[in-house]
């Protein structure tokens, strides 16, 4: 037996075998609009305390909480579609999804800043107000964050599931 041999390829007997990869948390919409709501609140709202920024932190609960909720609820609710989702969305590669979706959203929140802004103070006895012109900017951040970590979380879930097969022989998961 030659001194060089190669023992890369046996199993060492000093070391445990490692564990099994923890399963992930089942996709549940409640809980991602739970968190799309407190995460940005939580954030925007102790940015604003602690920079003196009253208007901020009066936003974070209100534009940008609440749009990263209804947000968030939309996108999980449209990729589940009702418990199974579209081939096309499991198979395309992440990022691909994750731009897609997030060029539909922000351009939504766009659309609908810009027009609040505009169409409001135009229109109806509301006085042009500085929070009105928050939302042109408020809107889009919070549907780009809440679009991309929903369709991320989601994406994570449903390939886990899918892609994850116990083999029956050595008794470990296998991706």
């Amino acid at each position: 037996m030659p001194a060089t041999k190669d023992r890369a390829n046996r199993p060492s007997r000093n070391r445990a075998p490692s564990p099994p990869p923890r399963p992930t948390r089942p996709f549940t919409l409640w809980r991602e609009v739970l968190t799309a709501y407190a995460a940005p609140a939580l954030m925007a709202g102790t940015a604003g305390i602690l920079t003196g920024q009253r208007d901020l932190a009066v936003a974070a609960c209100t534009s940008i909480a609440a749009t990263s909720a209804v947000v968030a609820f939309l996108v999980g609710t449209w990729l589940r579609n009702g418990g199974r989702p579209r081939r096309w969305t499991t198979t395309t590669p992440r990022v691909i999804l994750t731009a897609a979706l997030l060029v539909i959203t922000v351009g939504a929140a766009a659309l609908l800043g810009w027009f609040t802004a505009q169409w409001l103070p135009a229109h109806t006895p509301l006085p042009a107000a500085p929070w009105l012109l928050r939302l042109r900017i408020d809107l889009p951040v919070s549907a780009t964050l809440a679009t991309t970590i929903v369709t991320l979380r989601w994406r994570s879930s449903s390939t886990a599931t899918t892609t994850t097969t116990t083999t029956t022989t050595t008794g470990t998961s296998t991706r």
